[in-house]
């Protein structure tokens, strides 16, 4: 069974063709914004056109556009191919990534920039990999509290280390290649947006997340 991988949640557009457990062929430009003009010609270069029987695509939580794009790329191509979607989180992709490198921590927090000045952050801990604490948007304060003394990973690892006057343990992009390193659980996805926290706007007289 050939998988289609797509993530688009970060700064990166990066795509990966899976047949089995092989690696096709992959793509992965580091384009900040764009994701839409650079995300089905990078498709569309791989091998058949990027083909396959399943597409897992990155939900989020990360940029509104770049999930979006992400998403309705993965439906659009099951649509016409009659393959099957699953997804998986930007902050799970992350993770593995770390957990796969030598000498990784045992436990490591990922943290992301959020809107408004939050951070996202997930912790997790290995063998087998999961969750320690759900997802949060969190102002710095509030996050620094939430990974503790933690390793960190991800687009806003530097930012929280140097508030608490340490280093990152990575801040690099996330790769689509890296879904082959994610436990079946965090694969199976309902293909939806993971937007990590609650709405702007909201109804006259509502609670704040309601």
């Amino acid at each position: 069974m050939r998988t289609l991988a797509i993530e688009t949640a970060t700064t990166a557009c990066s795509v990966a063709l899976y047949d089995g457990g092989r690696l096709v062929a992959h793509g992965h430009d580091v384009v900040g914004r764009g994701h839409a003009e650079r995300l089905v010609p990078m498709i569309a270069a791989l091998p058949g056109g990027g083909r396959a029987d399943h597409i897992l695509v990155d939900c989020g939580p990360g940029s509104f556009t770049g999930v979006r794009v992400g998403l309705a790329a993965a439906r659009a191509l099951a649509l016409g191919w009659g393959a099957t979607v699953g997804g998986f989180s930007s902050t799970a992709l992350a993770a593995a990534t770390a957990f796969a490198a030598p000498d990784a921590p045992l436990a490591l927090a990922v943290a992301l920039i959020g809107g408004h000045g939050e951070y996202f952050v997930h912790p997790f801990a290995a063998d087998p990999m999961h969750e320690t604490a759900p997802l949060a948007s969190l102002p710095p304060d509030a996050a620094l509290v939430a990974v503790g003394a933690l390793p960190l990973v991800g687009s806003a690892a530097a930012r929280l280390a140097a508030l608490r006057g340490d280093q990152p343990l990575g801040d690099a992009a996330p790769d689509a290649r890296a879904v082959s390193l994610l436990p079946a659980g965090f694969t199976a996805l309902a293909p939806s947006p993971i937007y990590g926290r609650g709405p702007d706007a909201r109804l006259p007289g509502a609670a704040p997340g309601h």
